[in-house]
């Protein structure tokens, strides 16, 4: 599977623009909260593009390269997903000169901006569907939609709709219409700068639908990323025929199951994972969306029941694994919440009420994975995996890297085999403990518990300075 080579080097940050910043408080939307007031389903905060805008240094400077927005058109909903117009953005966003000024902002920082698409569904204030409602059976747009009969009804919807949602009229993409219509919406952003598309419940829409978008994409624009959200199985959509990759909500899974849930032990962990791994058509894992956390889910912090140790070894896994990790904005500070909508609470820009431990460990790690390339691109291998233990080893080059996870309660006293040659010193990244290989082994009297471990080569590290 041939991806972008951009996406190879990525790390991903997440933005739900209502929620991260409010830039420009002259577009808020009436009756907007107060910044830091407890989320509803329905209620405004007035995060904006501007607040993306000003929020690309702290991007940065966390070590994240590209970002990936939930939808940005005008629509009637906090997040966005019932797009009344795909070419306008939101007016409670910006404009279109703001738009212009995030994506020249943030290419001139080294970050990629990435839309979300949402062509399964619209909201019912968009044109086509206004048309069908005025006109009926007359309409022109009839065959956009999939409507049960006349006259068209709200509630309950007579017509299919996204989740029984009748404020999400699902669009018939089967029409040819419909089908160039997406088509221009997708070059079109394109056209103006973004450098990719995280495809909004593909699974609803045939297969053959992004069969026929690829090669119009990639014809114009070839490094333009496509990644579909999956929850369940994504192998028909990593053919190498329609996407880049999928949002990896099976490998969050899988590491929750391990490293929350203890439903599962090391040696089960690792069986499962190389059945996963092996289920992916070859080198499609580069280009998978790896993530702990997303505005659909529960907040990492939250879902270890506020253990920071607990979220160090995940995001300690998450950011030394192969393929294109993603962080939810404020998870790094550790942020809480419960699911939608309570995951979805304004940025927390306080610095004094960040979990500092946890962001000075994922940004120590998002350092590591920036200057060495053996944590982008290096062959992943098992290592040991026994009991609460699982470790895994990264190469390439000639350079290894030994990922060691204690997911135990209690101390352990460790033996690990590495193919080192004798009396190699190891450093571990996060703590500047050090080992000696002896007898084709690494050993220690014990790592602590919910402790993880990132062993360099001594002669191939040097220490980030915020470690």
């Amino acid at each position: 599977m041939e991806i972008p080579t951009w996406v190879r080097d990525a790390v991903f940050y997440q933005v739900f623009p209502e929620r991260f910043k409010n830039g420009n408080a002259a577009n808020d939307p009436p009756g907007t909260a107060a910044w830091g007031d407890l989320p509803t389903r329905d209620n405004f905060f007035g995060g904006d593009l501007d607040g993306v805008i000003q929020g690309l240094d702290y991007i940065a400077d966390l070590g994240c390269n590209a970002i990936y927005l939930t939808p940005i058109f005008k629509a009637a909903t906090n997040h966005k997903y019932d797009i009344y117009d795909y070419f306008q953005i939101d007016p409670a966003f910006g404009d279109d000169a703001t738009f212009d000024r995030l994506i020249v902002e943030a290419h001139h920082r080294g970050i990629r901006v990435v839309l979300d698409g949402v062509f399964n569904h619209c909201g019912t204030g968009f044109a086509p569907f206004q048309d069908l409602l005025l006109n009926g059976e007359r309409s022109k747009y009839k065959d956009w939609f999939m409507p049960y009969g006349f006259p068209l009804q709200q509630e309950p919807p007579n017509y299919a709709t996204c989740g029984g949602v009748g404020w999400l009229p699902r669009l018939n993409t089967r029409n040819s219409q419909v089908e160039s219509f997406v088509r221009r919406v997708v070059l079109h952003w394109l056209g103006r700068g973004v450098d990719g598309w995280r495809m909004d419940v593909p699974y609803e829409i045939e297969t053959d639908f992004w069969r026929r978008l690829r090669p119009v994409v990639k014809h114009q624009y070839p490094d333009a990323y496509l990644v579909a959200e999956e929850w369940r199985d994504p192998w028909p959509l990593l053919q190498g025929d329609s996407f880049d990759g999928a949002m990896h909500y099976r490998l969050r899974d899988l590491l929750f199951d391990f490293f929350l849930k203890n439903a599962l032990a090391a040696d089960s962990f690792a069986r499962a994972l190389s059945l996963l791994r092996e289920r992916m058509p070859q080198d499609a894992e580069a280009g998978m969306l790896t993530l702990l956390g997303s505005h659909d889910t529960a907040r990492v912090l939250t879902e270890c029941g506020g253990d920071e140790r607990q979220a160090k070894l995940l995001f300690t896994f998450l950011l030394t694994y192969p393929g294109v990790p993603m962080i939810y904005y404020g998870d790094e500070n550790g942020m809480e919440g419960y699911n939608d909508p309570d995951c979805r609470r304004p940025m927390v820009w306080a610095a004094d009420q960040w979990n500092l431990e946890l962001r000075t460990q994922v940004k120590c790690l998002l350092r590591l994975r920036r200057e060495n390339p053996v944590l982008r691109s290096g062959v992943f291998s098992f290592n040991h995996a026994e009991d609460r233990v699982f470790s895994f080893v990264r190469a390439l080059d000639g350079e290894q890297v030994l990922v060691v996870l204690n997911n135990s309660r209690v101390e352990r006293s460790l033996e690990l085999p590495v193919a080192l040659p004798e009396g190699t010193e190891l450093v571990d990244a996060l703590s500047e403990v050090r080992f000696r290989v002896q007898r084709g082994r690494v050993s220690w009297i014990s790592m602590e518990p919910k402790r993880a471990w990132v062993l360099y080569e001594s002669y191939r590290y040097s220490q980030p300075d915020h470690c």
